[in-house]
């Protein structure tokens, strides 16, 4: 989102839609006649919208695609009638629909990154389709790891502290990991503490899915084990569907460390893990996408 020093910003969101192609990929580009250009799906955020959101609404709305979130794109800057103007784009892999011509995109075409590049009008959109053809990264993600909402203070909770619950704040943020439908997460996974199980519960209910409890994600398990929960984590990345994992703020840090993710990419430096947070990972040990959500 943008930072209150940018002063007065159009916020806007996209995607880069792909899919397989012999081996390589298609990337997805519209025709606007409003504008008379070739542009990757894009459009303004509504009041109160995550970008995540908008990206994915923008798609379907001007290509008809369904569609699963991976990794960030490039945020693109540029002044529209002297305004600045910031795009958030994310990855995304086509799951089917079908476009249907309208006042916002008249035409879509599947290409070769390569001819997507040549035929859209926009240089910034050129940027972005180059960081989408990438090889040495992944475009999806596999991990989605989340810190537990807003609890109650400790000091003040007189019951055993796996039992302290959310408070309304913190149930708030909860409801809002329902976003995390984007990626099409097919496991839901959570340490045992009462706080970290209330904070996935809601997405679980949305997914038709039980909450799995892994001890092995709590701060307690994790302290006597570290390698435990790095290895679920390795074992998760692996895999072939997106697994979320709810866990704690003494256990995150240190397994992201352990997969090579630092604060502000600088070694040594514990990374954030805001309560009601996300990291979206992918890949693998150097050459790992690790995408921070301060929240949703």
């Amino acid at each position: 989102m943008p930072s209150p020093a940018e002063g007065p910003v159009i916020a806007a969101a996209g995607g880069v839609v792909w899919r397989p192609a012999d081996g390589e990929i298609e990337i997805a580009v519209v025709h606007r006649p409003r504008y008379d250009d070739w542009s990757l799906p894009k459009g303004k955020l509504h009041p109160g919208e995550h970008p995540l959101e908008a990206a994915a609404r923008e798609v379907f709305e001007e290509t008809g695609l369904g569609v699963v979130v991976g990794r960030r794109g490039l945020t693109t800057r540029y002044a529209v009638d002297g305004v600045p103007k910031r795009v958030d784009y994310w990855l995304m892999r086509s799951t089917g629909g079908g476009f249907a011509p309208d006042d916002e995109a008249d035409e879509l075409r599947w290409l070769s990154p390569a001819d997507a590049a040549e035929l859209v009008t926009h240089q910034h959109d050129r940027e972005v389709i180059a960081d989408a053809a990438r090889v040495d990264l992944p475009r999806e993600v596999r991990l989605l790891l989340v810190r537990h909402g807003k609890a109650g203070s400790s000091d003040r909770w007189e019951g055993p502290d796996d039992r302290r619950p959310l408070t309304p704040a913190g149930e708030r943020q909860a409801h809002e990991l329902v976003r995390l439908l984007a990626f099409a997460p097919r496991a839901v996974l959570s340490a045992s503490p009462l706080r970290c199980l209330q904070t996935v519960t809601p997405l679980a209910q949305h997914l038709g899915v039980r909450i799995e409890e892994q001890a092995v994600w709590g701060e307690p398990e994790f302290g006597g084990d570290p390698q435990r929960a790095l290895e679920s984590a390795l074992r998760i990345l692996e895999g072939p569907d997106v697994t979320v994992v709810c866990s704690q703020g003494g256990t995150i840090p240190a397994v992201l460390q352990a997969l090579g993710v630092h604060g502000h990419g600088v070694p040594g430096l514990l990374p954030p893990a805001a309560k009601g947070s996300v990291w979206a990972l992918g890949g693998r040990p150097g050459a790992l996408v690790a995408d921070y959500y301060p929240s949703l």
